[in-house]
């Protein structure tokens, strides 16, 4: 059975929802609103925002997502694009799912011009971090931030 990815599109929502939901379950975040959850699928299709999703199909069945950011770079004229999330539904891992996304947006990368693509993962993640190390170069940065409650 063959892999496919392809940027969403508004027929893909219950696919896309499906596998967001599972996402945010996975890390706690449950709890998000119909309204947030609305509003990113809008950003998604609106073609003036940053925010992009590919979907990852095995065979005829969603099996895996990515959002992306692309943005100005300091640092270069070229943009770069963040990996915002990557998620893989677990009824369909160990099946190259996220290599086959993270190769599509490198390809991606490379004909749009970007500088760089990169992504972030928590430090326990041991699997997500064996496959990345196979594909991409750990940067040596810590991450800060600073929350603003709603």
């Amino acid at each position: 059975m063959t892999t496919t990815i392809k940027a969403a599109r508004p027929q893909d929502r219950e696919a896309w929802q499906m596998l967001w939901r599972e996402n945010c379950a996975h890390f706690g975040a449950d709890g998000m609103s119909e309204t947030v959850v609305d509003g990113l699928w809008s950003r998604i299709l609106d073609p003036s925002s940053p925010i992009d999703a590919w979907l990852a199909f095995h065979g005829t069945k969603p099996a895996g997502l990515a959002h992306t950011i692309v943005h100005p770079h300091s640092f270069s004229l070229r943009p770069v694009c963040c990996l915002e999330d990557l998620w893989v539904s677990p009824r369909h891992r160990n099946r190259g799912i996220a290599t086959c996304l993270i190769e599509h947006l490198s390809a991606l990368g490379r004909q749009a011009g970007w500088r760089r693509l990169y992504w972030e993962t928590g430090l326990t993640n041991t699997a997500a971090r064996h496959l990345y190390d196979r594909l991409a170069t750990q940067r040596p940065m810590a991450i800060y931030q600073i929350e603003f409650p709603d």
